[in-house]
């Protein structure tokens, strides 16, 4: 009773560490080929997209830390009744760096803290990133709202710390 397991089937004594691929393991191999090969004719990533998703990683700095969203108003916030068109609040956090950012019509309003210099670009896709500066107090304007997805990043004395992206 040895090479039976106790869901009744017996014991080939292989204990599958081999290597060698049975014909189920191949079938299934050639099966996710196939399908990978159909689905890049029948639905292709658009060129579009594609080269957003590129530019997007060729902007994403290897030393940065990241700033995870901790906060959208599009998503936690309660409706205020009457208020038209209010604007986007958003906060970031990465370690002991958080960064509050009100997204208006008019551009971007933010705050780094702790409070202190800071240079900020604001990455928008393959576009040239517009560049801002946060004052002694981590204060920073900006005059042009993101259009499509957007990130920060931050130059700040304790380093680099870049945002998620998210789409304005």
């Amino acid at each position: 009773m040895s090479g039976m397991h106790h869901d009744g089937f017996e014991d080939d004594g292989d204990d599958g560490g081999g290597g060698a691929f049975t014909d189920d393991e191949l079938g299934t191999d050639l099966l996710e080929e196939e399908l990978r090969q159909a689905a890049a004719i029948l639905d292709p990533v658009p060129a579009e997209l594609r080269r957003i998703a590129v530019d997007a990683f060729a902007l994403h700095d290897l030393d940065a830390r990241v700033a995870e969203l901790t906060f959208d108003s599009l998503v936690d916030a309660i409706p205020v009744r009457g208020a038209t068109d209010p604007p986007r609040m958003l906060t970031f956090q990465a370690d002991e760096v958080t960064v509050d950012v009100e997204v208006t019509a008019d551009g971007l309003i933010g705050q780094v803290l702790p409070p202190g210099p800071a240079r900020i670009e604001v990455l928008s896709g393959p576009r040239a990133p517009a560049r801002l500066t946060a004052d002694e107090l981590g204060r920073f304007t900006g005059e042009a709202p993101p259009s499509g997805p957007f990130a920060l990043r931050l130059r700040t004395g304790e380093g680099v710390v870049e945002t998620e992206w998210l789409r304005a």
